[in-house]
């Protein structure tokens, strides 16, 4: 029953902590490894980053994680690097050696966690500076001390260097249970699905990067959940005649390549999404299960009129997303099934697909509108257009009323009338702490406008960016 990982190089077989205790609380208040901080404990400053390792055949893939976010039964069979564990003896690592040499610490609170994400991008190789913003994206400095920081990452010799032998992964079973809490860790589907059928009012955890926030934020645990990190079935990617298929359990970091060379506009969204903290442990059946109005993947979902693979007792069926999202964070999952794949249907000859995010920052910040469209011209004229939107209703939803409208109308210099008056038959937003609803209708209709300058004018350039 006990939760079995490498800290530090050192192995550790934890019995007494309740599972669903966060990986910070537990370095900090029962392993003492108090450089791992706590800024803003729900995964958007970064301090608590820390370096996660999974064994991949015979070496070791290290990713940046939220230690705020992570409960502590999900790191089972993994190691584990904080940054007490970088140095050799009185010997900073490089990292640490360059950050300090650059200025690129100020107060300190947020180092240990830069530390760590550059740690992690070191074992890619030669980044480029685009490859270095976005390793720091999930990292906030409250300093401002961005520019030695960056300098610093730049002035390491980022060599690609040896990957780390994987070591045998801790033993582990199927069951973890401390402090009133029980967590089920199912080996393949079947399993899932009985534990599922047995226990309908456990909670479902897959990267708990939004089920995180109870612990974290409102310290509150789950006395019984079902984990689908060990399910074979729900992370499997394939790219099969019909679509590509991702399984429920399928990192944002582990699809970013596949999604990336069949819909390069999906790609550059998942980019967008939370941070690399986030994205390694974040899954698209997770952000589909929770249906929330302004889950980044829906509108797109909706836009390649993708199909969800439900599992249960009675065996799997296949339904739209557009009939899967019922309501306001509900959906057509019954209470004995589990979301297991999702297929994204290839665009057709002649198709594009257009993604757009609003929010208030660039990176780490939750969408107020966020539009998808997969849209066909021919002849000078949109001969088809799937539109979906999230931020504008209780849930993400097809703009049917600007479909209508817009399907067959000229699509030439100046953009077709009627746009406004389509999308607000489509949506009554409301208002609230991240935009007025007067706001949301004028963006909605803007990125129509937007979708029309980029299909009839790629010269013009959509976006600025400060060096």
């Amino acid at each position: 029953m006990a939760i079995a990982f490498l800290l530090n190089g050192e192995s550790v077989r934890e019995a007494a902590a309740a599972p669903s205790m966060t990986v910070l609380d537990y370095l900090r208040t029962r392993r003492h490894l108090t450089g791992t901080k706590e800024g803003c404990a729900e995964g958007d400053c970064g301090a608590c980053t820390i370096a996660v390792g999974r064994a991949q055949g015979e070496w070791v893939r290290w990713q940046a994680a939220n230690a705020c976010l992570m409960l502590l039964s999900q790191l089972d069979g993994a190691l584990v690097k904080t940054v007490e564990g970088l140095a050799t003896g009185d010997a900073l690592h490089p990292v640490q050696q360059v950050l300090a040499e650059s200025d690129g610490t100020q107060c300190g609170f947020c180092t240990p966690g830069i530390v760590m994400s550059l740690y992690v991008l070191q074992q890619d190789g030669a980044p480029d500076d685009a490859a270095i913003h976005e390793a720091l994206a999930g990292n906030l400095c409250r300093c401002t001390g961005y520019r030695p920081i960056v300098d610093a990452a730049r002035a390491l010799c980022f060599e690609p260097l040896a990957s780390e032998p994987a070591v045998a992964a801790p033993p582990s079973s199927t069951a973890h249970g401390a402090a009133g809490e029980l967590h089920l860790f199912p080996d393949n589907l079947a399993d899932l699905v009985a534990l599922r059928a047995t226990h309908p009012e456990a909670v479902l955890i897959a990267g708990a990067t939004d089920l995180g926030l109870i612990p974290s934020k409102q310290r509150r645990g789950f006395p019984l959940a079902i984990s689908t990190s060990r399910v074979a079935e729900l992370k499997r990617i394939a790219r099969e005649p019909d679509g590509l298929v991702l399984g429920a359990a399928v990192t944002y970091a582990d699809a970013l390549a596949p999604v990336e060379a069949a819909f390069p506009a999906f790609g550059a969204l998942i980019r967008r999404i939370g941070s690399r903290q986030i994205r390694a442990l974040g899954t698209f059946g997770g952000n589909l299960g929770t249906a929330s109005p302004v889950g980044d993947t829906l509108p797109v979902l909706l836009a390649l009129d993708a199909q969800v693979e439900l599992a249960g007792p009675a065996g799997s069926r296949w339904m739209k997303v557009d009939d899967f999202l019922t309501g306001y964070r509900a959906t057509a999952l019954g209470p004995d099934e589990v979301i297991a794949a999702i297929r994204l249907p290839y665009l057709a000859a002649g198709e594009q697909l257009c993604v757009w995010k609003l929010s208030r920052r660039h990176d780490q910040d939750i969408s107020t509108v966020l539009a998808a469209f997969r849209v066909r011209i021919e002849d000078g004229a949109l001969a088809s257009l799937r539109a979906a939107f999230g931020g504008m209703a209780e849930r993400a939803k097809r703009a049917r009323a600007l479909e209508a409208v817009l399907t067959g109308a000229p699509w030439g210099e100046a953009a077709p009338e009627g746009i406004e008056a389509a999308l607000a038959s489509d949506f009554a937003p409301l208002s609230d702490h991240r935009a007025s609803a007067t706001y949301r209708r004028a963006a909605a209709t803007n990125l129509v406008r937007r979708l029309h300058l980029a299909t009839t004018r790629p010269d013009v350039a959509l976006e600025v960016h400060a060096l």
